[in-house]
């Protein structure tokens, strides 16, 4: 197999943890041809490790080339790089979120483009997806609930040692600035808190719920209700349901708790059809070849069937490995630039919900009706939990692949 060389934009937890020791495992596919952090020492320490030339700027790197593609796992939104490294022609895998607003992507070509939902490529996903067809499609799902149960990234993490960068507040500041403008753009509000929500839960953690539904059923048909709470914290908790879209009649509901202290991450989807339910259980993101358990509960005469598939095969893994047939034999990812733009959209309609509920303040993309994209639904109210304009200490979150 012809061998890709690939640089690495962003080398912090999920790098360390996840992308390094898979690229090392699988050198037959890649190889790693230079890194870039803008942790200058961090970058340097990890390109002596590779073997590599190390930048501390992504331009710099980029127009250095002497790779064919990027894999990008900055913080914040990738969309300024993404397009940077798309006009060079190079293949690109980026980490969600792909971009804070729509504009960002405006003019974007996708064809060298594929975005990073992990949990698409799970082999438990998968299995349910052949599930769900042998039981008649989209169209018999009834409902389809999702509860994610999220503990602190650092209890998460504890195994790992992982080596935190120290960047400059200088050479942050453009990037945080960027960030600003394209959450203005999709928000047009000055609630720090309600940006936050939008791009640190909603964007980084439960735009990999949206992404299953999407693969499952079709993106959300509409936002009926959401409710954010308590006021006091941050992360929150988050609740989100309405209709199912495409050929699906049924509906949707998903809570997403944040519980720093809580035992362990556990992520539940369950999909409910007229023959029987198709579940699965996601541990951790950071264990690499823990199982995803799919169970699968169906009728025989008058038998009630239980099924469990339990597959060790690596979700990043074979994420990597469908980059690589993208690269090779043009083989289109399950997630290009119209499935990430479908999980903004819908982001943003979330957060368009809730705001009108709360009596926040909202401008931007989330004001305006795309496409019908941020229609209010025929039937139903609204409701949440109301919250102050403005809490909330500002803040960046690392690029996480649980939050």
């Amino acid at each position: 197999m012809e061998t890709v060389k690939v640089g690495i934009a962003g080398l912090g937890v999920v790098a360390q943890v996840v992308y390094l020791p898979l690229l090392a495992r699988r050198r037959d596919l890649f190889r790693i041809a230079a890194v870039c952090d803008l942790d200058r020492g961090h970058a340097e320490t990890v390109g002596r490790e590779a073997g590599v030339p190390a930048y501390d700027d992504p331009s710099a790197m980029l127009d250095k080339g002497g790779f064919d593609a990027l894999i990008v796992l900055t913080p914040g939104s990738h969309g300024p790089l993404v397009r940077a490294a798309l006009e060079r022609g190079l293949w690109v895998l980026c980490e969600k979120p792909l971009a804070y607003s729509q504009a960002e992507l405006s003019g974007f070509s996708g064809e060298r483009l594929m975005t990073g939902y992990m949990k698409q490529y799970d082999p438990a996903s998968q299995r349910l997806l052949e599930a769900l067809h042998e039981a008649g499609g989209p169209e018999v799902v009834r409902h389809l609930d999702a509860t994610v149960l999220h503990p602190s990234e650092e209890s998460q993490l504890l195994f790992a040692r992982a080596r935190a960068g120290h960047p400059a507040p200088e050479r942050m500041a453009p990037y945080a600035e960027a960030d600003e403008r394209a959450l203005t753009a999709a928000l047009g509000t000055s609630s720090e808190r309600l940006r936050r929500l939008y791009a640190e839960v909603l964007l980084s953690s439960l735009c990999h719920e949206l992404s299953l539904i999407r693969l499952f059923t079709g993106s959300p048909d509409t936002v009926d209700h959401v409710a954010v709470w308590p006021v006091e914290a941050f992360p929150p908790s988050l609740e989100v349901s309405g209709t199912l879209g495409g050929e699906c009649s049924g509906r949707y509901g998903i809570r997403w708790h944040y519980l720093p202290s809580y035992p362990a991450y556990h992520e539940v989807m369950t999909l409910h059809h007229e023959h029987g339910s198709l579940e699965l259980r996601f541990p951790s993101p950071y264990l690499l070849n823990a199982p995803t358990r799919l169970t699968v509960t169906s009728r025989i005469g008058t038998t009630e069937r239980t099924v469990v598939n339990e597959d060790v095969a690596e979700a990043f893994e074979r994420q990597l490995r469908a980059f690589h047939r993208f690269v090779t034999q043009e083989e289109p990812p399950l997630t290009g630039l119209g499935g990430a733009l479908e999980d903004i959209v819908t982001a943003q309609r979330i957060v368009h919900r809730y705001a009108r509920w709360a009596g926040i303040p909202i401008g931007g993309e989330c004001a305006q009706e795309v496409d019908g994209a941020l229609r209010e639904p025929a039937t139903g109210t609204g409701s949440g939990y109301a919250e102050e304009d403005g809490s909330g200490a500002s803040g960046h979150a690392e690029e996480s692949l649980s939050r």
